[in-house]
């Protein structure tokens, strides 16, 4: 048996060589003098005849179709999109309206501005009865009357309320505004993921074609004995993978939007698709500016600054407390005992007292002890929340300059390459130099790297509006009340892009 083999390998070897030796006279005698190309090996000409295009044409076995290669590119979703294209812009519209978070730091402003005023009213006076032996007793006496009482604060006490409410106000504004950059930073990141898995989305598609075609491929080389049945096999499996790839980043897309609306607000939203470019107008930032620009001028180190001039405010009003005030009280009083000699009422009296409190015991130098300390602590925590911006500002300029730098190759170096290289296959292949094959497997590597270029550029984005937003990224996180001093610094939350890549470039993942 194993001799039958042998010699039928060698019979069918043979008949291979007879018929490309056949193939090549007619064309050396029409080629004349001309230059031969290179002479390639009849094993691969035979499987290139068995290609897709390379078709026997006009009697002539060896003249292939036209093939132009299809590069990847940016936009196709907005091309074919069926209804109108969502902007970042009407999102941002959406948002102001929508949102609840921005009606919440609105109504906490309201609030503190409400208790600014109440914490600078006067006490209200006290109107009384008072009365003394009321029945008059066997002599007819009795006094009975009314009194006004009215405490007189002193020491500026009221003053010094409305500052350390007033401050409380300028906390609320600063967590407005912080609120809004929070918003506006959480629905522009949430718009370029979409954009991003969008485009994703048709690069996994065109994949899908391309392995599906290179499953027909082996289909046909196998039908001609060129492919056995574990090649072909092998390229389904590439084929179900890819379509599985695809399938997956439509549900990636689908909750990329769902979080779009909720952040906008307005979870009802049907899905559509967006408008914009992910190649144009990419974040720029000078390093060390950026880093000065977050530590000084973010909302957290604002209402850092504020808690300490809070706790000044607080420390003054304690050192006033000991300070009494003033307890007035004024009345007339009707006494119908009787007057010596005359037989008739003493009539009406009139009464005034003035009382005060000893400062003598307490003189409220615990609470100012308190004050001084929570001054030292705020002032601490000003330096706190520097320090702790400059570390996350860091950590999110080193993710935004590496993004940067990688899409930079891509788009600069590696894309290009790889389209090139792409392009140059299907010429050969044009000119029977290059089997069907190892053009399909060019394409997929091209549509690969347009893959991670794609997840790059989102990772730039997401980055890099975060460092324009002083690191404020959550858009439906509750703003903070002014009460709550310990929660200038909110924490930074900001999506990487490992949900909306794809298994075979798992490469490209940060651990």
């Amino acid at each position: 048996m194993k001799s039958l083999r042998v010699a039928s390998a060698m019979l069918f070897t043979g008949m291979t060589l007879a018929s490309y030796g056949m193939a090549q006279q007619p064309l050396q005698q029409q080629q004349g003098n001309q230059p031969q190309k290179p002479a390639q090996k009849p094993a691969q000409k035979d499987k290139m005849q068995g290609m897709p295009g390379m078709q026997e044409h006009a009697g002539h076995p060896m003249n292939p179709r036209t093939v132009k290669p299809e590069f990847p590119r940016m936009g196709k979703a907005q091309e074919q999109a069926k209804g109108p294209l969502m902007s970042l812009a009407s999102l941002q519209q959406a948002a102001a309206e929508g949102n609840p978070t921005l009606r919440q730091a609105e109504a906490e402003l309201r609030a503190a501005k409400a208790r600014q005023q109440q914490s600078g009213l006067y006490p209200n006076p006290t109107v009384g009865y008072t009365g003394d032996e009321i029945r008059g007793g066997s002599m007819g006496g009795g006094k009975q009357g009314f009194f006004i009482s009215q405490p007189v604060v002193t020491a500026g006490k009221l003053a010094k309320n409305r500052k350390i409410f007033g401050e409380e106000v300028r906390l609320s504004e600063i967590e407005a505004e912080e609120q809004k950059i929070r918003v506006e930073s959480a629905v522009r990141i949430a718009f370029y993921r979409v954009l991003a898995a969008q485009e994703m989305l048709e690069a996994k598609r065109d994949l899908a074609r391309i392995a599906e075609d290179n499953t027909e491929t082996e289909r046909r080389l196998m039908n001609t004995g060129q492919a056995d049945e574990s090649e072909v096999l092998q390229a389904e499996v590439e084929a179900r993978r890819m379509q599985v790839g695809a399938r997956m980043q439509e549900s990636a897309l689908r909750q990329e939007w769902r979080a779009l609306a909720a952040i906008v607000g307005k979870p009802e939203m049907p899905l559509q698709t967006v408008e914009g470019n992910l190649e144009t107008e990419l974040p720029q930032f000078n390093e060390e500016q950026v880093v000065e620009t977050i530590a000084k001028e973010s909302p957290a180190v604002r209402i850092a600054s504020v808690t300490t001039s809070r706790a000044q405010a607080v420390l003054g009003r304690a050192k006033a407390e000991p300070v009494p005030d003033l307890q007035l009280r004024a009345g007339a009083v009707y006494s119908g005992e009787q007057l010596a000699g005359i037989n008739r009422p003493t009539g009406w009296e009139e009464l005034a007292e003035v009382g005060v409190t000893l400062p003598i015991w307490n003189r409220n130098q615990g609470n100012i002890a308190a004050a001084r300390q929570d001054i030292d602590r705020a002032q601490k925590e000003e330096k706190r929340v520097e320090l702790m911006l400059r570390n996350r500002a860091a950590f999110m300029l080193d993710q935004y300059a590496s993004a940067r730098i990688m899409a930079d190759e891509y788009r600069d170096g590696i894309l290009p390459r790889a389209g090139k290289a792409y392009a140059l296959l299907v010429d050969k292949y044009g000119k029977m130099l290059a089997s069907y094959p190892v053009v399909l497997n060019s394409q997929k590597t091209l549509y690969e790297l347009q893959i991670e270029y794609i997840a790059t550029l989102q990772n730039v984005w997401t980055t890099g509006i975060a460092l324009q937003g002083y690191l404020l990224t959550d858009g439906l996180e509750a703003p903070a009340r002014p009460s709550d001093v310990d929660r200038p610094l909110r924490e930074t939350n900001v999506p990487m892009p490992e949900r909306t890549m794809s298994p075979e470039v798992g490469s490209m993942r940060r651990p």
